[in-house]
């Protein structure tokens, strides 16, 4: 810093010269360095007030930052921090399509133990014994005073036996908050639901992973925080699922099956209102997977989706429908149907004796073997096996079940002329009530394809047209016949227009060839037949019933009357009236009362006229 001096000596001798005062140089010179010295604190001052300032600014900035995102967040409860990683289970609900809950979260405790820190181990153990009838004394006492620090007791509990459990006093006894999955509705809708399970596991909390059905496919999007929540909507309808399963209940002890299946499906949509397969289980409790023996025998095998069967003479519309649309026949058309006929050296014959020929009408009424043979003559392998590709047959069908992929149809390897003749009406190829399901479905939506699903309201790209719509037509317009004139009689119901066919196949032996007594009856049906909106799949798995002919076992006296009692029931759950023109009566009175005006505004009956 340069100092200058306040009688700088020049300045001095030049003021003398001139006869001037020489203090007047001094004090003007003191005054500037004053000004400078003041002009100088000014600005270091007028710096610090900036820099507080702008601190005060930055504070109080973020000060409202951080009040305004704790204003726009969802409070959150305060919780101890604990050693093990908690697991937040945060599963969404299913609902039905009107939104009634399937599956839901209920808050429970599991209890655990730290037996070296209990008082009393023995009495701990005889009264955990008393509360869990299920559980051993002797095996808690010998767990209780050995070498563990740490043991499950009960993975779930009721509150009564959780207060009952803190009763007790014994510091050793802990519980952990968790999640659980549950069914409010048991068995309604079980197989498709599939249920769930605890995955990761820890003392404070466990993850709720779904092990089958809908709840395993749609695991990942359950589970998403994304979703916020919103519960996964089924398109099935939980009023007419309870009805579908109680009828099919009830057929299938009437009938005497061992088991049984329904389905019922829109026909533009594909969405499936109700399936049902029996027997069945309880979500809640969900029994363990069989590891020996036949699958269908275990309540989790879903026949509805994953049984392979041969469907029978349900098959016959589909070379018909075919032969149609090719212009190949009419419904008119005469087909021989002299029986037997002969395939190499296979004998294909049918029922009764038709006679020598059958209008392609009524070789689908009277349910022809040989009649459906000579149409599928006429079609030809390669477009035989064309056309069944494109209704689904050969693939699994794309729904939302962990189970699809299992429930692959059986499709022959080698197609000679025999085995395209006996896959003509229903043999020779399995395929699951649900591929039958949707193959009626195309056929009703004007031959456009139909793709089942259990998703309510998601938008999906139109079908390909399989069939003509004249040629779909003509075909459901035959399986009313079958209904109102044919096999399948038993399944009319007045107002509904119940068009369909029936088929009864010989169950195969494990061992190869067929069982004399076992069969699978099948009736496949769309209404009403005027304007289709529905299909119904119904099957019976070893049916027999006695009626006056003695004992039987064909679908038109098993599975028809079955899916008719079903119509009836479901139809009006769904919103369909029946279409009839009858109207009740209005009946007139028999007399006429007369009165008379009294005093006062009082009436007065005089007679009756």
């Amino acid at each position: 810093m340069i100092r200058i001096p306040l009688r700088p000596l020049a300045k001095i001798l030049r003021a003398r010269e001139k006869g001037q005062n020489p203090d007047e140089i001094e004090a003007e010179a003191r005054r500037l360095r004053h000004e400078a010295i003041q002009d100088k604190a000014r600005r270091r001052a007028e710096g610090r007030l900036a820099l507080m300032a702008s601190c005060f600014v930055l504070a109080f900035g973020v000060v409202g930052v951080r009040m305004g995102t704790l204003a726009s967040t969802d409070p959150i409860e305060p919780q101890s921090a604990v050693m093990s990683a908690q697991i937040v289970s945060q599963r969404a609900d299913i609902t039905d399509r009107h939104g009634r809950v399937l599956a839901t979260n209920l808050l429970t405790h599991s209890l655990y133990a730290h037996p070296h820190q209990m008082v009393d181990p023995v009495g701990a153990a005889n009264e955990l014994a008393r509360i869990f009838p299920d559980l051993d004394a002797a095996k808690l006492t010998q767990d209780f005073t050995g070498s563990r620090k740490f043991m499950w007791i009960k993975r779930k509990m009721s509150p009564e036996q959780m207060q009952a459990v803190h009763d007790i006093g014994e510091p050793g006894l802990l519980f952990g908050p968790r999640e659980m999955r549950v069914y409010p509705n048991g068995h309604i809708a079980s197989h498709i639901l599939g249920g769930s399970g605890f995955g990761n596991e820890g003392v404070h909390s466990a993850e709720v992973l779904g092990v089958a059905g809908v709840e395993k496919a749609f695991d990942g999007w359950l589970r998403d925080p994304a979703n916020e929540g919103a519960p996964l909507q089924l398109s099935i309808d939980l009023s007419v699922q309870s009805a579908m399963e109680q009828v099919l209940a009830s057929g299938m002890e009437v009938m005497s099956a061992k088991g049984a299946t329904g389905i019922l499906m829109e026909i533009q949509s594909g969405e499936i209102l109700a399936m049902a397969s029996l027997p069945d289980f309880d979500p809640n409790d969900r029994p363990r997977p069989l590891l020996k023996g036949d699958p269908s025998d275990s309540p989790l095998f879903n026949r509805a989706v994953q049984g392979q069967y041969e469907l029978g003479s349900t098959f016959k519309i589909f070379p018909v429908a075919q032969a149609l649309d090719l212009q190949i026949v009419n419904p008119n058309s005469g087909i021989n149907t002299t029986t037997p006929m002969r395939i190499g050296k296979y004998r294909i014959s049918d029922f009764s004796n038709y006679g020598p020929q059958l209008s392609v009408t009524d070789v689908i009424v009277k349910s022809s073997n040989v009649g459906t043979v000579r149409i599928a003559q006429m079609l030809g392998v390669d477009r035989q096996k064309d056309f069944l590709q494109k209704l689904g047959f050969f693939d699994p069908l794309p729904i939302e079940m962990v189970e699809a992929p299992t429930g692959k149809p059986l499709v022959p390897s080698r197609w000679p002329a025999v085995t395209a003749a006996t896959v003509s009406f229903g043999h020779g190829l399995a395929a699951s009530p649900l591929h039958l399901a949707a193959a009626y479905a195309t056929i009703a939506n004007g031959g456009k394809k139909v793709t089942p699903t259990l998703i309510h309201g998601r938008t999906r790209p139109e079908g390909e047209q399989i069939l003509s719509e004249r040629a779909a037509a003509r075909a459901v317009e035959m399986l009313r016949q079958v209904v109102t004139r044919g096999t399948a009689k038993q399944a009319e119901v007045e107002g509904y227009e119940v068009a369909g066919k029936t088929g009864t196949a010989d169950k195969p032996r494990p061992s190869g060839g067929y069982y004399d007594n076992k069969v699978v009856a099948n009736f496949a049906s769309v209404f009403p037949a005027s304007a289709p909106k529905y299909v119904l799949i119904v099957a019976l798995d070893e049916p027999s019933v006695t009626g006056p002919g003695g004992e039987t076992r064909t679908a038109g006296t098993t599975a028809a009357p079955v899916a008719g009692a079903m119509i009836r029931r479901l139809a009006p759950l769904v919103g369909l009236e029946p279409a009839t023109d009858e109207n009740l009566p209005v009946f007139e009175p028999r007399f006429a009362p007369r009165v008379e005006s009294q005093p006062g505004d009082e009436l007065k009956v005089v007679a009756n006229q």
